[in-house]
């Protein structure tokens, strides 16, 4: 069955102590936009902010997120899956002829497909960041539209250094939650964090 729609999904954040996890939609258009694109992991910050700039004038795409209290009550994995199809439909907000498309496919990273998300033939890639162009670019999105938000969080938590390691686990994070306890934005369910709730 040919497709009419092709949408790539990708998640950042999972590993992180505090923030949300959040995930980003991406509908094809022209792949010839995403050439250049790769894994958010290994691009420089700087280049991820060029990309996304570039990305937000050529691509339609939505954010999607999953709390901190979320992922504490339902776990990562399923607030990952949660982040994507919240992505997803928001997508389908902005483009309603993908909602009524009955011939579309999700490309998703890793191995696992969204739950509850009716009317798309699922493709899960594993390394798909690293072997799909689509998903390369949510993974881009994602990560600068999280660092942004974290470093934003910074204003109002000066004591957890979120501008500098955005909430991943890092050494300096890790020190500063034993020294000041977890903030409301920190991940309680994790250890590095947990064990220091009162």
């Amino acid at each position: 069955m040919p497709y009419e729609f092709f949408v790539g999904t990708d998640e950042v954040g999972r590993g992180c102590l505090a923030g949300p996890v959040v995930s980003c939609a991406v509908l094809f258009t022209d792949l010839s936009l995403l050439s250049e694109f790769k894994d958010s992991k290994t691009l420089s910050e700087k280049k991820r902010e060029a990309l996304f700039e570039e990305l937000s004038l050529k691509l339609l795409f939505s954010v999607g997120i999953a709390t901190v209290e979320e992922i504490d009550t339902i776990n990562i994995l399923q607030a990952s899956l949660l982040s994507m199809k919240r992505a997803v439909q928001a997508l389908e907000l902005e483009k309603k002829e993908l909602k009524k498309s009955t011939k579309k496919i999700l490309l998703l990273d890793g191995n696992q497909v969204v739950p509850g998300l009716l009317g798309y033939v699922q493709a899960p890639v594993i390394k798909g960041d690293q072997k799909v162009s689509l998903i390369s670019a949510a993974s881009v999105i994602a990560k600068v539209y999280r660092d942004r938000l974290m470093k934003s969080l910074a204003v109002d938590f000066p004591n957890y250094g979120f501008e500098v390691h955005k909430g991943y686990a890092t050494e300096l994070h890790r020190s500063l939650i034993e020294r000041n306890g977890p903030s409301r934005f920190h991940r309680l369910s994790f250890k590095g964090v947990k064990e220091y709730v009162l």
